[in-house]
């Protein structure tokens, strides 16, 4: 197995190079709060995000045809500084609030309406974190649980529990690099400690249409 497959994610060193992450940087400017959706609006994230290099680099972790289907900027700093709680990314952004078997609880984010998806559909979805910064423990970098992927949804509950033993990892990337996730994986970041941004383009796949009446709030 690999490292995707076994432990939920995996790095990809110097993804980006300095002057495409010196573009992203210019082109998203700041993010006000905890960071700004929907940004595969922003004609390069679009071009980034559907690349042949990227789209390649998805597909060959995935079983079909990838398409991204959300994008959100993340810029944390002592300015604008966070805690995240361990959590699985299970939301999906949707147009339309449409109640389908499997799918929920519903909620709205900035008004999107977001949909708690089944496992199955999660398990053929990845996520692409490009990192526009250097990351460590000191400014927040993401922490994961290895192989919590393979567990499936997990209550509030079994999330406690698992993540009372376990021993997490520091996902440390250099300005560049990318780190690949998969939605179901336990994860978690902590506040930055260091004067500097932690700036992050996060953009999500699907290998899947999703069911009839529901369509994604963001696409390409």
């Amino acid at each position: 197995m690999n490292s995707l497959d076994k432990n939920g994610f995996e790095i990809v060193t110097g993804l980006l190079e300095p002057k495409e992450r010196c573009e992203l940087m210019t082109c998203l400017g700041p993010a006000n709060g905890a960071g700004r959706r929907g940004v595969l609006g922003i004609p390069l994230v679009e071009r980034m995000a559907s690349s042949a290099r990227i789209i390649a680099l998805i597909r060959t972790r995935l079983k079909s045809e990838p398409r991204a289907v959300r994008g959100i900027y993340f810029d944390k700093s002592l300015k604008t500084n966070w805690i995240v709680a361990w959590h699985q990314d299970l939301a999906l952004a949707v147009q339309a609030r449409v109640d389908i078997p499997g799918f929920g609880p519903w909620s709205r984010k900035n008004g999107v309406p977001h949909v708690l998806a089944p496992a199955e559909l999660l398990e053929r979805m990845l996520i692409l974190r490009l990192h526009l910064d250097d990351c460590d423990e000191t400014n927040g970098a993401l922490r994961v649980l290895p192989g919590t992927h393979l567990l499936g949804r997990l209550s509030a509950s079994q999330i406690k529990s698992i993540v009372a033993g376990a021993r997490p990892t520091t996902c440390c990337l250099s300005s560049g690099d990318a780190l690949l996730m998969r939605p179901l994986l336990l994860h978690s970041s902590s506040r930055s400690r260091k004067p500097v941004h932690r700036r992050v383009l996060h953009i999500e796949y699907a290998a899947f249409d999703l069911p009839s009446g529901l369509g994604w709030y963001e696409t390409i």
